[in-house]
């Protein structure tokens, strides 16, 4: 099984981060995303829309982070990581639209100006996310997990970028709940630590 990624790409880490909570073992491949390997013709023969991560499980090829946690759990029949019911299969899902949706245009967003550049408003994404970390805050003021009370992919899917939005310059210490579930992640079984850059706000830390 192999794992193209980038170290600092927290849809990566999603992906490399619940392989080992699965035990699994992969190769990583680190694709230099900086001399834009992943624009080159080779890796977009492997994902067309030239993003990491990409799966490769003995040549079944999979896209798009969140879709690669569904396979994994899927492959593995770790229907605790994703239940077969209708009603927590949805649950689930409803997790990781926000993590495609709500988490990528504020969290992610505000982290991808400071560690990459990019060109968004910074006010508008940090309020963004400041928006989501309030709902997360809400939601986990009662309950120990996004999805159930116990960890699934959903929790995979948010930890990383919600981990490292101070990077963005979004402080997370109002969030109490929100860094217990940090916490919570942490102490899982296999747990392996998205790389910290020392931006926006953990300049300081």
């Amino acid at each position: 099984m192999k794992i193209y990624h980038h170290p600092l790409s927290g849809h990566s880490h999603r992906v490399v981060l619940f392989a080992s909570l699965l035990g699994l073992q992969s190769d990583l491949i680190e694709v230099d995303l900086k001399a834009g390997a992943h624009k080159k013709p080779e890796f977009l023969a492997l994902n067309p829309f030239g993003q990491v991560p990409v799966l490769d499980d003995d040549g079944v090829v999979i896209v798009d982070s969140n879709a690669i946690l569904v396979y994994l759990a899927k492959r593995t029949g770790r229907s605790e990581w994703l239940p077969d019911d209708a009603r927590g299969a949805a649950t689930v899902q409803r997790w990781l639209s926000v993590a495609a949706g709500e988490l990528a245009y504020g969290p992610a967003a505000a982290r991808l100006i400071t560690v990459f550049g990019a060109a968004y408003n910074a006010e508008e994404v940090i309020g963004r996310a400041h928006i989501l970390l309030n709902k997360l805050e809400h939601h986990l003021t009662t309950r120990d997990w996004l999805a159930a009370d116990h960890p699934t992919i959903a929790d995979a899917a948010i930890y990383s970028y919600v981990a490292r939005a101070p990077e963005g310059n979004v402080d997370l210490s109002a969030y109490t709940a929100v860094k217990r579930f940090l916490g919570r992640v942490e102490a899982l079984p296999g747990f392996v630590p998205f790389v910290q850059t020392p931006a926006g706000l953990a300049a300081n830390a």
